[in-house]
């Protein structure tokens, strides 16, 4: 009796969504950090510096992954990015308020 070789596994819909999430996520929280920025300082140069620490962040996201936007994400990196997001929104809540 031969064994037969495993078969690879394939991307599936989990994985799609994993990274249309991530695509979602780190364009709102880029947004978001602008928002926050411009709330902070309240000028366009808070924007700006809001986008600085985007690009950044997003440097770094690749420089843990691999990519930008990679297949096979960890669903732990994509809640945290979920939590960071809404902690950034719950931040420009709270300085409009």
């Amino acid at each position: 009796m031969t064994s037969q070789p495993a078969l690879p596994a394939k991307p599936g819909f989990g994985t799609d969504l994993k990274t249309f999430g991530t695509a979602v996520l780190l364009t709102f929280g880029a947004g978001l950090l602008g928002m926050v920025g411009w709330a902070l300082l309240s000028s366009g140069f808070g924007f700006f510096l809001g986008l600085v620490a985007a690009g950044f962040g997003i440097y770094w996201w690749r420089s843990l992954h691999g990519k930008v936007f990679a297949t096979d994400l960890p669903t732990r990196s994509v809640i945290i990015l979920l939590v960071v997001n809404v902690v950034l929104a719950g931040i420009l809540l709270l300085t409009a308020a």
